[in-house]
């Protein structure tokens, strides 16, 4: 269960990934995140922060492995810590996605954030 509850967590990761690697090439896709604020292109800085976005995501994806032993480059201890982090992460991306003054953001981001906090959990549980 775990395995899978991770590779959920790659294919989320790889999504998003291509879905930041678009903001910082200027897709205009901006309702779709911070809120709708900027509802095409991102300024200048957003797309700099879709750009440390997907480090974070590559970050977390290795967490998440070496929670789920699918890697064992480090003593186990990194990847608990590690996989809390996501989790409690992604619970606050929920909040703020399910929240979102952006119905875009809102329908699209809240679903996946609330699924992708539970795989977390139950990967950080089991």
């Amino acid at each position: 269960m775990i395995t899978a509850l991770a590779i959920y967590f790659f294919v989320v990761a790889a999504i998003v990934t291509g879905f930041q690697i678009s903001l910082a090439l200027g897709a205009p896709l901006g309702a779709f995140t911070l809120g709708g604020k900027f509802p095409g292109k991102l300024p200048k800085k957003m797309r700099f922060a879709a750009i440390i976005q997907i480090l974070i995501l590559l970050l977390f994806t290795y967490f998440v492995a070496l929670k789920a032993d699918i890697i064992s480059t480090h003593p186990d201890y990194i990847g608990v810590i590690g996989i809390w982090i996501v989790t409690v992460f992604f619970l606050f991306g929920s909040i703020v996605n399910v929240s979102s003054p952006s119905k875009p953001e809102r329908l699209l981001w809240g679903p996946i954030n609330v699924l992708t906090f539970v795989a977390c959990l139950l990967i950080a549980l089991f």
